[in-house]
């Protein structure tokens, strides 16, 4: 085989490390901001908190450090060689901190006060509520220490989900106590007695189980519902109930009274203790849109968005070495050490108002695009609207708009939503018109719930009446949507 050579031209694009970070920062939810701020804060000493009453505009007449011939130098070694005679004019400059002097404020969302706190609500967990339990067993100290690793194994539902032998194996390595898989099955069957009922089930069956049994005083009912969940627990699940009710021998008003009794039990024992003592999640909006007389007003959640500046005392270092007239290499260092160091603080408090400008006008064109529904709240007033067409509007790359659309929240007087739910792909009808997929799902919707239960609509009879209604859609797009909206199937729909 030959060798040779040959020339040829590429073109690659390559993001510089400021795009990359602009792209990280548009990413970061409001939520998440503020504590991304003080990690620059921390790292950046020239980079300093803006005072409350300094609210001025960035000034605009300020050059770029990042668009000068000094870029090579500022990724360069440092050698003094290389900043033989650092020009520092531009750092010197009285008003230079007014690049930092941003603020946007909205009047009708104040921001909360620098000593306000949000109150802290202190109630046990769910594990404290099980630990507080192990003092009704008369345990020894030894059976103590495995109750407390088997409450230590439960997950955030409940749930025992972990293998006697790794239970066993974590007991010996880390507390060096001995035990089999029978005495740790024995200790699971006592906690399994604790509140709330179905603590420490190994899974869902064995849970609605655990609770059933604590009821067997209220009827024949639910030891007929034990023996469901015991003998066909997979005919239950998928609602095959002809075939418990031959294996049983029982009619369809047992059953029903057997349905009634299982769906009144907690599938998740620890879920509802958990909630009430996680710290609450709120989503925190990254945009506000007012209906102000049949006007929209867009504005940007600026709370975790602090004023920042340059440093007054970094300034003042610059001042004086560029007032000095002995200037040896130690302070050559200095002043360079200093020069990154503000470079850095300038470029962050820019892609900071540069991010703030990327997110209004990404949701100003979405607003737009979608007025007809911010100001009615109906989803069929939605439109068909994907990535491509917000970035039309605004100039932005497609990956840009993906970027806010997918971690961004806007709040309006009908709820809050993920930027990502305004985008929907586009069905036609009959007359030709282009309507938005969103509005063939929601109309799906209240289809299946004003179905008779006893008689659920097939994927089939669905797309018979969306096409009757002039939406040209397949049985296949049906079920897809169908499964979007997290709903089951005809036969799991099914209710007697």
């Amino acid at each position: 085989m030959a060798l040779g050579q040959s020339l040829q031209q590429k073109l690659l694009q390559k993001l510089s490390p400021q795009q990359i970070q602009l792209m990280k920062l548009l990413q970061v939810p409001t939520a998440n901001l503020e504590e991304r701020i003080k990690e620059e804060l921390e790292e950046n000493p020239a980079l300093e908190m803006g005072e409350d009453e300094d609210t001025k505009e960035a000034d605009d007449e300020i050059k770029d450090e990042f668009e000068t011939e000094e870029e090579e130098d500022f990724d360069r070694d440092g050698s003094e060689d290389e900043y033989e005679n650092p020009d520092v004019s531009e750092y010197v400059v009285d008003d230079d901190g007014e690049i930092a002097d941003y603020k946007m404020k909205d009047e009708n969302y104040p921001e909360m006060d620098d000593k306000q706190t949000l109150p802290i609500k202190l109630e046990n967990s769910f594990f404290d509520l099980v630990l507080n339990q192990l003092g009704m067993l008369e345990l020894d100290e030894r059976r103590f220490k495995i109750a407390e690793q088997i409450v230590g194994s439960l997950d955030d539902d409940g749930y025992l989900r972990r293998e006697l032998s790794s239970i066993a194996d974590d007991l010996a390595f880390r507390q060096n106590v001995m035990v089999d898989e029978k005495e740790i099955e024995e200790l699971i069957k006592d906690i399994q007695q604790f509140d709330p009922p179905g603590v420490a089930a190994r899974d869902l069956q064995e849970c609605l189980i655990i609770q059933l049994k604590r009821k067997k005083s209220e009827g024949i009912s639910v030891e007929l519902a034990i023996k469901v969940l015991t003998k066909y627990y997979e005919e239950f699940i998928k609602k095959h109930y002809e075939k418990i009710q031959r294996g049983l021998d029982i009619n369809d008003e047992q059953l029903k009274e057997v349905i009634h009794q299982i769906i009144r039990l907690n599938p998740k024992p620890g879920g509802n203790v958990g909630e009430l003592n996680k710290a609450e999640t709120y989503i925190v909006p990254d945009f506000y849109i007012i209906n102000n007389n049949g006007m929209l007003e867009l504005s940007l959640n600026s709370r975790n968005a602090p004023e920042l500046k340059i440093s007054e005392g970094y300034r003042e270092m610059m001042k004086q070495y560029d007032r000095g007239n002995k200037k040896d290499k130690r302070q050559k260092e200095a002043v360079i050490f200093i020069k990154q160091k503000i470079d850095s603080a300038k470029w962050f408090i820019e892609m900071i108002q540069q991010r703030q400008h990327t997110l209004l006008s990404t949701m100003n064109a979405i607003m737009r695009y979608q007025e007809e529904f911010f100001l009615s709240g109906d989803v069929l007033n939605m439109k068909p609207m994907i990535l491509k067409d917000v970035a039309e509007k605004t100039g932005l790359d497609i990956s840009t708009v993906s970027r806010v659309a997918s971690s961004k929240f806007v709040q309006t007087e009908f709820g809050t939503y993920r930027l990502k739910y305004f985008f929907s792909e586009s069905l036609s009808t009959d007359s030709g018109e282009e309507v938005s997929t969103r509005e063939v799902k929601e109309i799906l919707s209240n289809m299946i719930d004003a179905e008779d239960k006893h008689r659920p609509l097939s994927d089939e009879f669905l797309t018979d009446m969306l096409n009757a209604k002039g939406y040209n859609i397949a049985r296949r797009t049906v079920a897809k949507y169908r499964e979007q909206l997290n709903i089951s199937v005809a036969r799991l729909r099914k209710e007697l």
